[in-house]
């Protein structure tokens, strides 16, 4: 496609913002994506360009938190391999699935994330992540991390919420733990995603690329924030995030 100033006008700013957003709470996406189709690109391409802007934002994120100490490693090591595998099933599902199934996809998901979120007890806010991985924890890890793996390669938005919901809900982690762990398992999905796309010459690369600039700016503002703030700055980002992608679901389907 033909790009102008006014795409990049139009998408830049907002790649900062999402880039914030992602590397405090998970689901940049639910800004970056849509603002990429809003900039004119095609479904499969803003698909595809997304995952290379994502990428690079969610790698500063993510190396914040392992020189922070919260991320672990050998609980990483087995859940990425897992995201691995989902991406790549989800990223060749994408280019031959319509658009509107996946938002039905997406729907049916938001309700069970929504209360999980809004239910305080729910919410593990005790402990940080040790070398002691218990087998409930290995579990929920890696069938997490396959699951929303494929998710992420098809269509991406909410992918680090539906994770940090996981980790939290059902492996009792911290807030600040479970989202070191996301960002971790996004970076590998995203990278499995955008090399698949990649092959199939979906991305837009010069306008990714400068996306990929605000991101990992926004990125590291974000995850400097959540060092700082903890839980209190991640839980109405993550309630935040999700009632984007009601409104865009439900707005798509009306």
């Amino acid at each position: 496609m033909k790009l102008t100033l006014l795409t990049f006008i139009i998408v830049l700013p907002f790649q900062f913002l999402a880039g914030m957003v992602d590397s405090i709470a998970g689901g940049g996406g639910l800004i970056s994506l849509p603002i990429y189709l809003i900039a004119g690109l095609p479904a499969h391409a803003a698909v595809a360009t997304n995952k290379l802007s994502s990428t690079c934002g969610t790698a500063v994120s993510t190396a914040r938190f392992i020189k922070n100490g919260l991320v672990n490693i050998k609980l990483a090591i087995p859940s990425c391999l897992a995201a691995v595998f989902g991406s790549f099933i989800g990223s060749h599902l994408s280019m031959i699935i319509n658009e509107r199934v996946l938002e039905y996809m997406i729907l049916a998901v938001l309700p069970i994330a929504a209360y999980f979120v809004l239910n305080d007890k729910l919410f593990n806010r005790g402990g940080e992540v040790t070398d002691g991985i218990t087998v409930r924890t290995l579990v929920v890890a890696i069938v997490a991390a396959f699951v929303v793996g494929i998710y992420d390669g098809l269509y991406g938005p909410g992918t680090g919420t539906f994770l940090i919901i996981a980790f939290t809900v059902f492996a009792k982690l911290s807030v600040e733990s479970a989202n070191a762990q996301a960002k971790t398992i996004n970076l590998v999905s995203n990278i499995t995603a955008l090399v698949v796309f990649l092959l199939n010459g979906k991305v837009v690369i010069a306008l990714g690329l400068a996306a990929a600039a605000c991101n990992i700016a926004g990125n590291y503002v974000g995850s400097g924030l959540v060092m700082k703030g903890g839980s209190k700055i991640v839980r109405p980002f993550i309630i935040f995030v999700l009632i984007l992608l009601l409104i865009k679901v439900v707005s798509g389907i009306l």
